[in-house]
């Protein structure tokens, strides 16, 4: 696209090219669409940007995004405070609450242990989940980490840390998906589900 746009064209598929799931030919889509919607779509886009520039923050409780601080879950009432609930990401926590998966709090590492990646305890916010756990209202930390190796690490060193606080540590159940056929899992997860198979 070289020589067909001006620099700041270029520069708007360029930042577009790094949002996940964009490529380069998708971002060059994106942004002549945005282009072309100037007035219904990019000047909204912008001003919505710049708010979250403005308003949004790190819980100083349990590192989700709000625009309050403490957030909106952490300050919710009718949250169940004797679960906390870690995820990696603050993806995960919004999968959870679509979900409607629990009405416990939630604790966000940032990330998963991953030494190949330099991410080490230091870089997660494992510190603050320990002293949250040392609470006299919690009474369980359910670890909602992924089923990958960083995941399981992360999950076996946060279990470590937590032996000494009076609480009940668990894990989401890993195995045969709603709707999996057998056929089509792979051995990893068959295994699980054979390990973790319940009374029926």
């Amino acid at each position: 696209m070289a020589g067909t746009a001006g620099p700041e064209i270029e520069r708007l598929i360029q930042l577009l090219a790094r949002l996940p799931g964009l490529g380069p030919r998708s971002a060059r889509r994106a942004a002549l669409h945005l282009i072309k919607k100037r007035e219904a779509l990019m000047t909204p886009l912008a001003g919505a940007l710049q708010v979250a520039i403005d308003r949004i923050q790190v819980c100083k409780v349990c590192s989700n995004i709000d625009t309050q601080n403490p957030c909106t879950i952490c300050t919710d009432r009718r949250r169940d405070p004797s679960t906390i609930v870690v995820v990696a990401d603050v993806a995960d926590l919004w999968a959870l609450e679509r979900a409607h998966a629990t009405t416990g709090k939630y604790h966000v590492l940032g990330a998963t242990l991953s030494p190949l990646d330099g991410v080490g305890p230091q870089d997660l916010t494992i510190d603050a989940l320990v002293s949250r756990a040392h609470d006299s209202e919690v009474s369980e930390i359910i670890l909602a980490l992924n089923a990958t190796v960083d995941g399981q690490t992360t999950a076996h060193y946060i279990t470590d840390l937590l032996q000494e606080a009076n609480v009940k540590v668990t894990r989401l159940a890993h195995g045969v998906p709603v709707g999996g056929e057998l056929d089509y899992l792979d051995e990893g997860t068959l295994s699980a589900a054979m390990r973790q198979r319940t009374l029926f």
